[in-house]
């Protein structure tokens, strides 16, 4: 639509010598274009039909443009016209156009309007490619960086050139910081800026062209050990070399803790059969030895000397008897009696116990409970070897004194029953493997304490949490399911 104010030099008003379609074309062009800061100003009024007698009338959606048998015609309706299009082509109407039109409108041939208009459809489509490139950027854009997966985009030395929003979130550090350093120090958080050829998918993928991907871990900075696999994808560019490449860290710690607990389970199945058959296989004929050893040994006719071997036989025989026991109790599920535990009461009891051996080793032994927390359903005894298990493998890594720490929180779905020592904690290359059974650092023993506390607070519903720090100390917690209100009315019916 057209306004009613006009500008001298600002606003071009248009008339068209030409047919209806020649009209209804200029119309659409400018006015799809009302929103360029020139073409705001240019506004069609009229149309002239040359050698018209029947008039039809123009209409665009509920606007009719009027038309007019001759320009002449048209310009007395409209004074305001200062340009006039000739889209006929004819060549005395338009010699007949220069000779009547005054200077102040200007007169645009066919010639010229064709390229005007092939112009401003070119600008169009422009402008429609440059809004749809726009629009698909910004959805790509918004897309990379909602993914939880960090996104680096590198050039083929390694090196970032850009990141998405999920990288500078979890680095807490601006892009400037991150451009230009090599990606393993963001994504492997090594000391050496240099990546090892061996595990690099970056270098593998520029080398072969093809996507790679490796696994890695980084202890963080509490100590725990976050796992991630990194995954590269080579970016071509015409010729078919590689320019860029993408690589995505994709957290997997808690597939990886799954998977850990799956083997587990998996090993003490097999040590459950391999038990069974040793306590029929090993242990009958043990009984029998140790029987025939006693009795020998309280017969008078056997000198000291094969007493005293006798005597050896009969010790190493109940260690193999403890051993095979301490393993069926392991595979066999836990039966004892469940029932209300005061955690603050068992740590105070079970720390009484354990003072002296603290004090004998130089061991600064402090406990700090939480005065509101939940009573734990679970079995007194148990829990209680759990924790006296944990303290001495505390002591025993703190040879030449330390500090140790058991306390007690919660919060809204368990209660936490920690113990935290300040001794020369576990090597990163070993962390996975500590509470799986048979495996020990002491050089002595069955290696089934840790597994056992795993496998005892499992079975009640909690979890055990380990966090180390070489030379540092270590922190086991265990996450004991609280004693809900409605499991001890569903007890009293």
């Amino acid at each position: 639509m057209l306004r009613d104010d006009y500008h001298d030099g600002k606003r071009y008003v248009i008339g068209v010598i030409g047919d209806i379609p020649a009209l209804l074309t200029f119309w659409e062009m400018f006015k799809d274009q009302s929103n360029d800061e020139v073409l705001k100003e240019i506004g069609v009024v009229a149309a002239a039909l040359p050698g018209e007698t029947v008039l039809p009338t123009a209409y665009d959606m509920d606007r009719s443009i009027p038309t007019y048998a001759g320009f002449k015609k048209m310009l007395d309706a409209h004074p305001e016209i200062n340009m006039v299009i000739e889209a006929t082509g004819r060549k005395a109407l338009v010699y007949e156009l220069r000779q009547y039109l005054p200077p102040s409108i200007t007169l645009v041939e066919r010639g010229a309007a064709n390229f005007f208009i092939n112009l401003l459809s070119s600008n169009k489509l422009w402008v429609a490619c440059k809004v749809d490139l726009l629009h698909t950027q910004n959805m790509l854009k918004t897309i990379i960086d909602q993914m939880d997966e960090e996104i680096l985009f590198l050039d083929k030395d390694g090196n970032v050139m850009d990141a998405n929003q999920t990288v500078f979130r979890k680095t807490g550090k601006k892009k400037r910081q991150l451009v230009g350093k090599a990606y393993c120090e963001i994504f492997t958080t090594t000391e050496d800026p240099e990546c090892s050829s061996r595990k690099d998918p970056v270098r593998e993928t520029v080398r072969t062209g093809e996507p790679a991907e490796s696994l890695t871990s980084v202890v963080d900075g509490t100590g725990r050990m976050l796992y991630y696999r990194i995954y590269t994808q080579p970016i071509m560019d015409e010729d078919g070399q590689i320019n860029h490449v993408v690589a995505m860290r994709r957290d997997i710690t808690q597939r990886t803790s799954m998977e850990q607990r799956l083997q587990q389970a998996e090993k003490l199945a097999s040590v459950g059969e391999l038990s069974t058959y040793m306590a029929h296989e090993i242990r009958n004929p043990l009984f029998t030895i140790s029987g025939f050893a006693n009795s020998l040994v309280r017969s008078e006719s056997i000198d000291e000397k094969a007493r005293e071997k006798l005597t050896i036989i009969l010790k190493e025989s109940k260690r193999l008897d403890d051993v095979l026991r301490n393993l069926m109790n392991f595979t066999r599920p836990t039966s004892a009696q469940v029932s209300e535990v005061d955690i603050n009461q068992l740590i105070t009891a079970t720390m009484d116990v354990m003072s002296l051996p603290c004090t004998n080793q130089n061991v600064t032994a402090t406990i700090d409970l939480d005065p509101d927390l939940a009573k734990v359903k679970a079995n007194p005894d148990l829990i209680k070897q759990c924790l006296i298990n944990l303290v001495k493998n505390s002591l025993e890594a703190m040879k030449d004194g330390g500090k140790l720490l058991v306390s007690s929180t919660m919060n809204t779905d368990y209660v936490h029953l920690t113990v935290e020592d300040t001794g020369h904690g576990i090597p990163a290359d070993i962390r996975d493997q500590v509470f799986s059974p048979f495996f020990s650092t002491k050089g002595k023993g069955a290696g089934l304490g840790l597994a056992q506390i795993h496998k005892i607070v499992d079975e009640i519903g909690g979890a055990v949490d380990l966090i180390s720090k070489e030379h540092m100390g270590t922190k086991v917690i265990l996450h004991l399911p609280p004693l809900l209100a409605v499991a001890q009315e569903d007890e009293s019916e």
